[in-house]
């Protein structure tokens, strides 16, 4: 449940005609959930074949149009284009006199605030950033995973009521983030969410080679539980062969790995030391079990026999 009023009605924005420069996953997404919000999204660019095909599957009838002309259409614009790509854009449609006075423009970058915005400003537009702590697929699924999705929020103090109630309409809680902890912010999201895949990823191509049929059955209960134990008691949740101690599993897990698939060894040593930092600060690993652990993982090699020195 929602834990944001819904903003009092002096407070919302009117009903805007709403523009997308960038037809990715998440500019389509956000747009409908602005029109279910009675919002009217009017143009959308993208250059790509399939942008083109997402904006006509989850923006019907609203029609294809350069960036420049997005803008002169509509009073909200969302861009919503790659980070990197933002500032050169940001710059050159301020430089071509694209950004119109009082002009709310929305980027969806984790990683930048609203300084980057400078030359919109200067052009006289309204400058946010709302980016959704979500994962998108390009379909119309992601409309209703904004239910309950929190936005990282950054904007002016003067169009904070106006950047929570966008927010809000499009079914999401927003969280401020302060301009200079923006890329702080997102890394920890890329940490949580990019890493996780590549984890689950490498995971089921194991279990596939071990001779597991439904690799995505076996792990769905595991890691659905894993997931909610961290979030509910973080390093309390550590379980396994690292939290353990147990070296010679670990040795064994290693000398797998380099047989079956080399690729992973550096993310399973590199994700094991961090485990066992974690697990020995919060009192988890027993320091008497933790000298032959680290020495596996800084070695990356098997245990030494009995009596043989590393």
């Amino acid at each position: 449940m929602s834990t944001f009023q819904q903003p009092e009605p002096k407070d919302r924005p009117a009903r805007l005609t709403v523009g997308v420069v960038g037809a990715g996953r998440v500019g389509p997404a956000l747009a409908a959930s602005l029109q279910l919000a009675g919002h009217r999204p009017v143009a959308v660019s993208g250059v790509s074949d399939a942008s083109r095909r997402r904006a006509a599957a989850m923006l019907p009838d609203v029609p294809l149009l350069p960036p420049a002309e997005v803008l002169r259409c509509a009073e909200l614009v969302l861009l919503t284009v790659p980070d990197d790509t933002l500032p050169g854009l940001v710059e050159g449609l301020a430089e071509t006199g694209s950004v119109r006075p009082g002009q709310l423009l929305v980027h969806t970058s984790g990683r930048y605030g609203v300084k980057v915005m400078e030359p919109a400003l200067r052009a006289g537009a309204l400058p946010l950033a709302l980016h959704p702590a979500m994962t998108f697929t390009g379909t119309p699924v992601d409309v209703q995973r904004l239910a309950g999705c929190s936005f990282g929020v950054t904007a002016p103090e003067e169009l904070r009521l106006a950047a929570e109630a966008l927010v809000i309409e499009m079914g999401g809680e927003p969280e401020w983030i302060a301009e200079d902890m923006r890329p702080l912010y997102h890394a920890a999201l890329a940490l949580g969410s990019n890493h996780l895949i590549t984890l689950v990823a490498q995971s089921m191509e194991l279990l596939r080679a071990a001779g597991v049929e439904a690799p995505d059955r076996m792990l769905g209960p595991l890691l659905g539980a894993a997931l909610d134990n961290a979030l509910r008691s973080g390093d309390a949740a550590l379980t396994g062969p690292v939290a353990r101690g147990d070296a010679g599993t670990v040795a064994a897990h290693i000398a797998e790995l380099r047989g079956h698939a080399p690729g992973t060894v550096a993310g399973y040593l590199a994700m094991a030391r961090a485990t066992a930092d974690r697990a020995l600060s919060h009192g988890l690993l027993k320091p008497e079990l933790a000298e032959d652990l680290l020495g596996v993982l800084a070695d990356g090699t098997d245990l030494p026999e009995n009596g043989e020195d590393r």
